[in-house]
């Protein structure tokens, strides 16, 4: 009887282990749009950022954050202060001023610097061309998170040309997360 609970334990570790989103590079992505156009959602995060550490940890690893991104996303996980080489709108970027010695914060990388990221975590949306749409700053819960994520997979966004109807939107939005 032992084996028999086992297995099913077994299993459910498995899938709660399992439950990742399929991160990719910004180049991968980019690439994927030519053959099946999706928009693009990118964690732009440094390592020495907290907040982002507890993104990463508590939102990225939430299943519905998880189911929601992989289908209808390509994900991109970008280090603002790494040397990735970053091939986007006929342009190489890349971090020419990174140190690798320094500890802690280091230069910022020319493509975070391209989408005026002010502060990390951001989340960076760009539509099934490539084009950049928004980015989102701060730490977001899974339920917080979801309004924009749901809003630009949608194209709501383009509608909301206001505060108003910002704020109108937030309003009547009804979550499905779990938090």
């Amino acid at each position: 009887m032992k084996n028999l609970l086992y297995v099913p334990v077994f299993l459910l570790c498995f899938f709660v282990q399992a439950q990742e989103i399929n991160w990719m590079s910004m180049n991968d992505a980019l690439a994927a749009q030519k053959t099946n156009p999706k928009k693009i959602f990118m964690d732009v995060y440094t390592n020495w950022c907290g907040p982002c550490k507890l993104l990463d940890k508590n939102t990225f690893h939430n299943a519905d954050v998880v189911s929601y991104v992989n289908k209808n996303y390509y994900a991109v996980k970008f280090n603002a202060e790494g040397t990735e080489e970053v091939h986007y709108k006929d342009f190489t970027y890349t971090n020419p001023n990174y140190n690798p010695a320094r500890k802690g914060r280091n230069s910022q990388h020319f493509f975070a610097n391209a989408l005026k990221v002010s502060g990390y975590p951001s989340m960076v949306f760009f539509d099934e061309k490539g084009e950049l749409i928004a980015p989102v700053v701060g730490y977001k819960t899974p339920k917080q998170l979801e309004i924009y994520l749901k809003m630009i997979h949608n194209n709501d966004y383009k509608t909301l040309t206001s505060t108003d109807a910002w704020q109108a939107y937030e309003k009547s939005f009804v979550s499905t997360f779990a938090n």
